[in-house]
C-alpha cells in the first residue's frame, strides 16, 4: 500500500485494506484495525469517509492489515474480543471465545440451581463463560481454572476491569483445585482431533494446541472431565460441555457408560449439536 499514491483518508485506507485482506469480511476487519488506530468509530468512518488519517496512524493501519493478511486473527490484533456484550483482553495465550460458547451460557442459566450456586468453569481462558456467568448471576460463587498461567492471569485482569468477581485458580482440571463440591461444573474444553485439518486453516493456526486439540478423536479430555467430575459435584450437580458438531452422539455415550442421569445434547445457533449435559450418577 503506497501512501503517496492515495490521499490518506479513511476510506482510501479502507478501500486499499480491503482488497488485501482474505478473509470472510475484509471490510469489517479493516474497519476495526482503523478504530483500534484512530480511536474513531465505525460509524465514524461512514459518516465522515473522506476524513484525513494523520500519516502515523496509517503507518499503525497498515502494519495492522499486514499482519492480518498473514492470518493472524483480528481479536489478537485488537487484544479484545467481545463475550455476551462484556469486551474481554485475550491474548495468544488463549482461545478466541466464539459466538457459539454463548450458547453454553444460556444453558447453564436455564439450569434449576441454588440461587447462591457453587459453580466451576474448567479451562476458562479468558475468562469468558465465568465472567458471562458472573454478569447475570452476582449471588453465584464462580471459581474459574486453567492450566496455562498467562490465561489465569488474564482472566483475572479481565475479572478485575469488568468489576465481575470471580476466583481464578491454576489447575490443570480438577489437580490443585480447593476441596469442595459445586452444583454446576462447566467447561469448553479441547475437543479437536488431533490430525484435524482445520488445524492448519485460518485463525486457529494462531491460537495454542493445547486449548484445541485433546488426543486422536479429540475426546481424550472430555473422557477425564465425565470420569472425575461426580467426586467434585453435589448430588444433583450438573456438567455441562462444549463439544464439536459431530460429537454429541459419542459424548452422550460417554455419559451413558459412566451412569450419569438426565443426559441432553443442544445446539447452536446454527441448529449443529454444540454441548452435551448431565446430572451427577451419585445422586446420595
Amino acid at each position: 500500500m503506497n501512501s503517496s499514491e492515495h490521499p490518506l483518508t479513511c476510506e482510501s485506507l479502507l478501500v486499499d485494506a480491503s482488497k488485501q485482506i482474505a478473509s470472510d469480511t475484509p471490510r469489517l476487519d479493516a474497519e476495526l484495525l482503523l478504530c483500534k488506530v484512530t480511536g474513531l468509530t465505525r460509524t465514524g468512518f461512514r459518516a465522515w469517509p473522506e476524513r484525513e488519517i494523520p500519516a502515523e496512524q496509517a503507518r499503525a493501519f497498515q502494519q495492522l492489515v499486514a499482519e492480518r493478511i498473514l492470518g493472524k486473527p483480528v481479536a489478537y490484533l485488537l487484544g479484545q474480543q467481545e463475550f455476551w456484550s462484556l469486551p474481554l483482553l485475550v491474548s495468544p495465550s488463549t482461545l478466541i471465545p466464539r459466538p457459539d460458547t454463548e450458547c453454553l451460557v444460556e444453558t447453564a442459566l436455564e439450569l434449576e440451581l441454588p440461587a447462591n450456586a457453587r459453580v466451576l468453569d474448567l479451562g476458562t481462558g479468558t475468562g469468558a463463560i465465568a465472567l458471562a456467568l458472573a454478569s447475570e448471576k452476582p449471588q453465584w460463587q464462580i471459581m474459574a481454572s486453567d492450566r496455562v498461567a498467562e490465561a489465569v492471569e488474564l482472566a483475572r485482569r479481565n475479572s478485575d476491569q469488568l468489576g465481575l468477581p470471580i476466583a481464578v485458580v491454576h489447575s490443570h482440571w480438577f489437580d490443585g483445585l480447593p476441596a469442595t463440591r459445586f452444583d454446576l461444573l462447566i467447561s469448553n474444553p479441547p475437543y479437536i482431533r488431533q490430525d484435524d485439518r482445520h488445524l492448519n486453516e485460518g485463525d486457529v493456526r494462531f491460537e495454542p494446541a493445547s486449548a484445541l486439540v485433546s488426543g486422536a478423536d479429540g475426546l481424550d479430555d472430555i473422557r477425564l472431565l465425565i470420569r472425575q467430575g461426580p467426586d467434585w459435584l453435589t448430588p444433583n450437580g450438573w456438567m455441562l460441555l462444549e463439544h464439536g458438531h459431530d460429537q454429541g452422539a459419542a459424548v452422550r455415550h460417554l455419559f451413558q457408560q459412566a451412569g450419569w442421569r438426565t443426559i441432553q445434547t443442544r445446539q447452536d445457533y446454527g441448529g449443529n449439536d454444540r454441548m452435551t449435559l448431565a446430572q451427577n450418577p451419585r445422586n446420595q
